[in-house]
C-alpha cells in the first residue's frame, strides 16, 4: 500500500492502516519526542499523545508539502503543548546574559556525551537550545511556538550555551587529569 493509500485509510478510521502508520513513523517520531522531552518515559508518553492528535486530525493533511514534515510538526506541538501548561519560562526583559558560542572538539567529546548534558539542561533551555540550534528554528518562531516573547527565547539560549560550555569544559578537564 502506498503512502497516500495509507492516509487515505487513516481518514476512514481503518485500525489496521493506522497501525501500519504508526510502524512506519514511531521510531523517527519517538526520536523527536525524546529530543524534547525529559526523559525516555515521558518520551513515549508524548509519541502517544502525538499519536492520537494525527489520527484525531488526518482529515486536515490535504496531501500539499511532506507528509513526514507534517507529522514532525504535531509531535513537536504537542510536546511543547505540555510545557505551555507548566509554565516553565522566565520572562526576560532584558538581555543581561551574554551569549557565547561553544565549540566541541568531536575527538575529545562524543555525540552520545552531547546528547546527554543537552538532555540534562532545565526544560525551558533544552527546549529553546533544540528548536534554535538542532532545528533551525528562528527566536520568533520559537516565540510563538511556546507562548514566550523573543528576549526570553534568546535569553535562554544564551544560558543554556553557557550551561553546556561550563559542563564541556569540566568534563575535558577532568579527562586530562584522568590521563595524567
Amino acid at each position: 500500500m502506498s503512502l497516500n493509500q495509507l492516509i487515505e485509510q487513516c481518514k476512514k478510521h481503518d485500525i489496521k492502516a493506522q497501525s501500519e502508520l504508526y510502524t512506519l513513523f514511531s521510531g523517527k517520531l519517538f526520536a523527536l519526542c525524546l529530543k524534547y522531552s525529559r526523559n525516555y518515559t515521558e518520551a513515549e508518553d508524548n509519541l502517544q499523545d502525538a499519536f492520537l492528535t494525527i489520527f484525531k486530525k488526518i482529515d486536515q493533511y490535504e496531501n500539499k508539502g511532506s507528509f513526514e514534515g507534517w507529522l514532525k510538526r504535531i509531535t513537536v506541538n504537542t510536546v511543547l503543548q505540555h510545557y505551555r501548561k507548566e509554565k516553565i519560562f522566565e520572562i526576560a526583559h532584558d538581555n543581561t546574559i551574554e551569549d557565547v558560542e561553544v565549540e566541541v572538539n568531536e575527538e575529545r567529546v562524543s555525540i552520545d556525551y552531547l546528547l546527554q548534558i543537552i538532555q540534562e539542561l532545565p526544560d525551558r533551555y533544552r527546549l529553546v537550545f533544540n528548536l534554535y540550534v538542532l532545528d533551525g528554528y528562528s527566536h520568533k518562531d520559537i516565540a510563538d511556538m511556546l507562548g514566550i516573547n523573543i528576549g526570553t527565547s534568546k535569553s535562554n539560549l544564551a544560558r543554556a550555551r553557557q550551561i553546556l560550555k561550563q559542563t564541556i569544559e569540566l568534563y575535558l578537564a577532568s579527562q586530562n587529569l584522568q590521563s595524567l
